[in-house]
Order: C-alpha cells, then structure tokens, then sequence
C-alpha cells in the first residue's frame, strides 16, 4: 500500500508512489519534446488499422495468432459506439479513438517481442445512457445486447486460448461492461484476468486543465474539446473543424454533485449515476456538443495519448509477469471449480487431451440455459 505520494501545483493532481503513479508522474512532467518522442515509438499518428494485415485476430493468418498467443496471450477488446459527436465530427468517433488506441500498443509490444492481441470491437453501436435518446446518428442497442454480446465473446477467445482480457472503453456505458465481466464469471467461473478500463478516466489526470501551452482548457464532457483534440490528433480527415460549434446543456442542480466524464473533480455522483437533474440532449444540445471543441489542437491531445499508452503497455506487462503465457491464476483461488477438473479446458486449443469450453459442467444457479 502506497504510503508516499508526489503532489503537483494542482490540488487535485497527485501521484501514488508506485510503479503506475511514478508513469503518471514521468508523462505528466516530460516536456513536449519527450511526448513527441513517446508518440513516435508507438508510430502516433496512423492511419486505422482494422483493414491491415496481421494486426487484429480477425485479419491475421490463425497460425500466425496462435504463435503470437504463444508469447502473450493478453487480448484487448475495444468498445467503442456510434454516437452524434456534433456537425465537425463523425459518428464513430468512439471507436476509431479506442481502435486507433489499441493498435498503437500493439505496434510498440511488437518492438518489445510480446505483441498483444487485438480483436475487433465487439460493439460498433454500444449501449447509451438515458439522456442521449433520440439523437440523430447516435444508435443505442438494449443492455442486455451490450452485455450478452460482451459475455459470449469473451467466452469465444478464452476458448481460443486468450485467457487474459481487457476491455477497453471509449463510450458513456462503462456500467453495462463492468456487469458483463461480473456476469460473465457468475455464470461460467473460467479462471482467467477479466478487466474493463475506462481509458479516459484511467489517465484522468491529463483531462484536467493546467497551466502550460499544451494544456486542454476545459475538463471532459462530450464531443468537446477534449474529445475532438484526439480525433485532430488521431484521425484529422474525420474531423471538420469549418463547421464546429460550441454549446452547454441544461443543468437544474447546483454545480458540485455530480461529477464529469473523468471525475476530475471527486464529486459525491459520477456523472452516470443519475437522469433529471439536467436536459436530455435531444432538447438541449441538439448540437450534439457539450463544450467547447472550437478550442481543440492535436496538440492538447499528445500528453492524454501518451499516459493511456504508456500505461497500457505497464498494465500488459504487469499481467504477463503475473501470469506469463498459457499461465491463469490459481484455479480453485479464483473459482468454486478444482483444478483437475479444468485441467482439460485450459490446454492448448486442439492439443490432445483439450476440452472445448463450451461443453463444461456449469456449477452457477446464474447460469442462462
């Protein structure tokens, strides 16, 4: 348990003295030239990879995978959602921004000799809360849809051997995937590393204004500065800065309760816990705009790209140390199962001996028949 911690001239800024703390701590005092040169490691920016060869499970030879496999078996599931991100900004914003995300750390654990998994984002629509009903290009599907659809493809990879998951969000339903992990596991008890990450929030510390030129000038909300600097940064032609408008929404309560996209600020509420206290979109943004994008740079995105990069390849990293490849956590540690009876089910896929997934005993009365 950290004990020490380095603060900074923001109050709300600090930094836990230990291995993810002491990165936060290195990204946030480089200097421009450094994140520069981070972003070049990871070759930021790049066009969209989901059409190229050998970078997602889905478009790669499957001897190919399996070797991969072999050398780390972490895969990292990108959720994303289409979404009216304003008249300057394309529907997908989402998912290009998690999918851009996650290519990059796959090409810099492909320098490092231990490339991660990618598969394709299981969720091009996502769920949505409340307020967004009703707008024009954004699509919602039913939670049940997001779950479901989440639970059965991580059941299908760790069928295929990838036993170590990270979900990696980039929309406003953080809960529905937080349920699926939990339901997930009530439901099959597979011994494994299940996680879901809310990237933005996981550096929120670089979503939050300071005092220097690369600085965003307003914290995190939706298709805002914040959210168009990275489209500029990572993907610039969906992006039309011409037509960019600026707008708030309606709020009925006094600032203070709930908090915004990253909770930057501690507020008793995270800004999904709760509807009414505000207008739904639809009659008070149709813009599709909460902030001010006209403020956004590719610049202002560099730091933010940095941390989630850094910090992810750490988070690969620690797991495989953990657990190297074709290794789980202590089966009957972390399930009500034994290990001989998994022991068929965790070989390698198609090895003598192996067991499908899809035929084990369920012990869990929260199993779905």
């Amino acid at each position: 348990m950290s004990e020490k911690w380095f603060t900074t001239s923001h109050p709300r800024i600090s930094f836990e003295d230990n291995k993810v703390g002491l990165l936060k701590k290195r990204i946030f005092e480089a200097s421009e030239e450094e994140i520069q040169k981070i972003l070049e490691e990871y070759g930021v920016p790049a066009p969209s990879e989901l059409g190229k060869a050998g970078t997602y499970i889905q478009n790669t030879p499957r001897h190919m995978c399996i070797e991969k496999r072999k050398k780390n078996d972490v895969v990292l599931i990108p959720v994303g959602c289409t979404e009216n991100h304003g008249a300057h900004a394309n529907s997908g914003l989402d998912t290009f921004m998690v999918t851009q995300i996650v290519e990059a750390v796959r090409r810099k654990t492909a320098k490092m000799g231990c490339e991660v998994a990618l598969t394709f984002p299981p969720l091009n629509y996502g769920g949505h809360p409340y307020h967004h009903i009703g707008m024009p290009g954004t699509i919602p599907m039913p939670k049940e849809v997001v779950e479901e659809t989440l639970i059965y493809t991580m059941l299908g990879l760790w069928n295929d051997g990838y036993r170590k998951m990270i979900i990696i969000n980039n929309h406003g339903h953080l809960w529905m995937l937080e349920s699926a992990i939990q339901e997930f596991q009530k439901r099959f008890q597979l011994p494994g590393i299940f996680q879901c990450l809310d990237w933005h929030r996981a550096v929120r510390e670089f979503f939050i204004p300071v005092d220097r030129p690369d600085s965003l000038e307003t914290t995190f909300i939706h298709a805002d500065e914040s959210e168009t600097s990275v489209g500029l940064l990572m993907f610039k032609d969906m992006i039309d800065m011409s037509v960019v408008k600026d707008a708030w929404g309606d709020e009925y309560l006094p600032e203070g309760h709930f908090d915004k996209s990253v909770d930057p600020y501690g507020r008793p509420h995270r800004w999904s816990e709760g509807q009414g206290h505000f207008a739904i979109e639809l009659a008070s943004v149709p813009e599709g705009v909460v902030g001010v994008p006209s403020k956004s740079t590719a610049r202002k995105a560099k730091r933010p790209i940095a941390a989630i990069l850094e910090y992810l390849t750490l988070l690969v990293s620690d797991i495989l140390e953990a657990f190297p490849a074709g290794t789980v956590p202590p089966v009957e540690k972390v399930t009500l199962r034994t290990e001989e009876e998994m022991a068929p089910y965790l070989k390698e896929p198609q090895s003598e001996g192996w067991k499908t997934v899809y035929q084990i005993t369920h012990k869990s009365p929260f199993h779905k028949l």
